[in-house]
């Protein structure tokens, strides 16, 4: 199937080149895009092939989330915790801890599919997840991989493995893990963070991510309870203590936060091929801190670390902080929203090919080009703009709507699940 898109203003992600043509989207994993000077005639179309009418909207390559939770999904609204938190450890405890233990099979799928289809309108195509259900761990990662190929998602998932609920969870973390990658999904090997995580678990994930040719994927000095634990208990810092067990040596690996390093980790951090999320967000919300993530090289993505879906307003918080913590310019945030699809292509994942693309409703006041085109991203463009998603060449939202799955549907199961798992970490209080 082809999917033709007329009359694009195509916006190259890589240059911002601007450029009025026509489009033909091959689907796939392998599927790519082709420039035409003309469309064929609608009476030579194939039965499965389309013409859609972009009326000179913006088409770029759609977006990808360095680093999301989607277990977190139905705890928007929930009712306060037993206790309100006053620092992180606390918020773990009260809040998040809470929730993942509460955790069923069928919470963990509705959180999947509304995840999916917060992304999909947002225009968001592949997600790196990192999930959490100590007590549902059992096809967790596949019930997600599922939810997510139904929306039309593409994905890059590992399971959140920890010592914090004992024996049991955590094996049952490391087989859910090898299981997942053992059949042929792509994802990593993941862990929470270095204050829960013992020495022989750490250097059982390294191995596992050697065995499936993959990274880990982790939690780094998201509070300063990671580095205070961690030099209490090993008489190293975070990053020293997986520099250690080899993790830095894994080219895939994702190390999430990385707030409270010292230069010595940051070096660590320069001179190997991890890729580092920035959470900008979350690590407000959690008042845990910022960073000056220009002292950790190139390798910067942006993640949105469970609070919402949406990529572009990722961005512009990123901005916003940064600029005064970092002298971030707007080129430079662009910079990292877009390093996603290095890392993608870096590492040979699929999911994040030229066929996928965002067609942007913007109605700008102002004119707009390669050379203000910055200026329209933080300060104009937003989710609202995004008027149909093209994932792996497969037209998934067209006007604002998902095709793949009733919106409806999605959304009376998730508040279903929401009611119950409510209620069930009532009981737990």
């Amino acid at each position: 199937m082809t999917l033709y898109l007329k009359d694009a203003t195509y916006i190259d992600w890589e240059t911002l080149a601007f450029q009025s043509t026509h489009l033909a989207v091959s689907p796939g994993d392998d599927g790519g895009i082709r420039f035409l000077d003309a469309l064929p005639p609608e009476g030579d179309l194939g039965t499965d092939e389309k013409i859609l009418d972009c009326r000179r909207r913006l088409v770029t390559k759609s977006f990808g989330c360095g680093h999301h939770h989607i277990y977190s999904a139905l705890a928007r609204g929930m009712p306060a915790p037993s206790k309100i938190p006053h620092n992180f450890s606390e918020i773990l405890q009260y809040i998040w801890w809470h929730l993942d233990k509460s955790l069923d099979t069928e919470m963990i799928k509705a959180s999947a599919l509304v995840s999916a289809l917060y992304c999909a309108k947002n225009g968001v195509t592949l997600v790196i997840d990192h999930h959490a259900s100590p007590f549902a761990v059992d096809n967790s990662l596949e019930t997600i991989a599922k939810a997510f190929d139904r929306v039309g998602i593409s994905h890059l998932l590992c399971y959140e493995i920890s010592d914090r609920d004992g024996e049991g969870p955590r094996e049952k973390g490391l087989q859910e893990t090898d299981t997942f990658l053992s059949s042929g999904r792509q994802g990593h090997v993941g862990l929470h963070a270095s204050f829960t995580v013992g020495d022989d678990l750490l250097n059982r994930a390294v191995d596992l991510a050697r065995k499936h040719s993959t990274g880990l994927h982790v939690h780094v000095a998201e509070d300063a309870i990671d580095q205070e634990s961690c030099l209490k208990q090993y008489n190293k810092r975070v990053v020293e203590r997986y520099t250690d067990a080899g993790a830095l040596g894994l080219s895939k690996s994702i190390f999430s936060h990385c707030i409270h390093l010292d230069e010595k980790e940051k070096k660590l951090i320069r001179q190997s091929d991890v890729y580092v999320v920035q959470n900008t967000e979350r690590n407000l919300n959690n008042n845990v801190g910022v960073a000056d993530y220009r002292d950790l090289g190139e390798n910067v993505i942006l993640g949105t670390d469970g609070m919402h879906s949406d990529m572009l307003r990722s961005a512009k918080a990123a901005f916003l902080t940064g600029q005064a913590i970092e002298g971030l310019d707007m080129a430079a945030v662009y910079g990292r929203f877009r390093k996603v699809h290095n890392y993608i292509r870096d590492n040979g994942f699929k999911g994040d090919g030229d066929n996928n693309l965002v067609i942007l409703d913007y109605d700008s006041p102002t004119d707009i080009n390669q050379n203000n085109f910055f200026g329209h991203f933080i300060y104009g463009i937003d989710a609202r703009h995004v008027d149909s998603v093209i994932s792996s060449g497969k037209l998934i939202v067209e006007n604002k709507k998902l095709l793949t799955v009733e919106e409806d549907e999605i959304l009376n199961f998730s508040r279903e699940m929401g009611r119950k798992l409510w209620q069930k970490m009532n009981k737990q209080k």
